[in-house]
């Protein structure tokens, strides 16, 4: 199983993350944190990277559901989405796949949250990409 699929989206690189923002509220999620790598690898480490965040995104009544039927499911909550800066003016986003929560805890009762969640993430990268 693939742990993430992807958009490879053109343009500048904040105008990519307020769209991957407004993508995700549009299909219920709210973005509870928000990475700055390219900030953080400066500050800790003194290495230049290129623009990379990674988004904590959550639809609560999905990570509720989630969390009735697998009290510790919160190890792999929210989903994480990526936007990376690439080549040129590309933009890579990234998202997790949330079917691995049914991999990984082999509980059967997740499998209706993590389709769902997967569906609405879809959507947001169908709607990056058109």
């Amino acid at each position: 199983m693939e742990y993430g699929f992807h958009a490879r989206v053109a343009g500048p690189f904040d105008a990519t993350v307020q769209r991957v923002l407004d993508a995700l509220k549009a299909e219920g999620f709210g973005v509870l944190s928000d990475i700055d790598i390219q900030k953080a690898m400066k500050e800790k480490l003194g290495h230049e990277v290129p623009a990379h965040r990674i988004l904590g995104a959550c639809n609560p009544p999905l990570a509720y559901q989630a969390l009735q039927a697998e009290p510790n499911i919160g190890l792999l909550l929210p989903c994480n989405v990526t936007v990376r800066q690439g080549e040129g003016d590309i933009v890579e986003v990234g998202f997790l796949n949330p079917d691995l929560m049914v991999e990984l805890t082999s509980n059967p009762a997740l499998r209706a949250v993590a389709q769902e969640a997967s569906a609405r993430l879809h959507r947001v990268r169908d709607a990056l990409q058109s």
